[in-house]
């Protein structure tokens, strides 16, 4: 394992998940400010940074995720009682239905679509990819590499 900004451990075939990770970040930061005096876009212009940030590696990420990830994850532990787990999809269903009508959220629809995604990426980190870390053995964490490659 290699060492990641901030401390967090990270192994080296997560990175393109924890890379986008930071892009929902700073995209999260911008919807949590919208309308507000910290924000230097205007709304509308979050509204399409959001999308395009949402059609050019958002999907892709949580595609990844769901169909790479987590069943690499259930081939080693029981995701049968597993209330993390279910937690993320949960809410990658929600803001899968934001992002869809965004162009039409109200400043505060936005705003809590940014907290959504904050908490939802430090969960993912904190919590998530440390336990499939922890589950998976090395030859199969490699083996990952190779089809985790979100866009940004």
């Amino acid at each position: 394992m290699n060492k990641k900004n901030k401390g967090i451990k990270r192994h080296e075939s997560l990175y393109p998940l924890s890379h986008h990770h930071h892009h929902a970040l700073v995209i999260a930061l911008k919807l949590k400010q919208a309308g507000t005096e910290k924000s230097k876009l205007s709304p509308d212009d979050i509204k399409i940074e959001a999308q395009h940030f949402w059609r050019n590696g958002g999907q892709k990420h949580f595609r990844e995720e769901e169909e790479i990830l987590l069943p690499a994850y259930a081939q080693f532990v029981s995701i049968d009682d597993q209330p993390a787990i279910a937690k993320m999809l949960l809410e990658h269903v929600k803001i899968r239905s934001l992002m869809e009508v965004i162009r039409n959220a109200s400043l505060e629809e936005l705003n809590q679509l940014g907290t959504l995604l904050a908490n939802h990426v430090r969960e993912e980190e904190r919590v998530i990819f440390p336990m499939i870390e922890e589950a998976l053995p090395e030859e199969k964490i490699k083996e990952l590499a190779g089809y985790l490659r979100v866009n940004n």
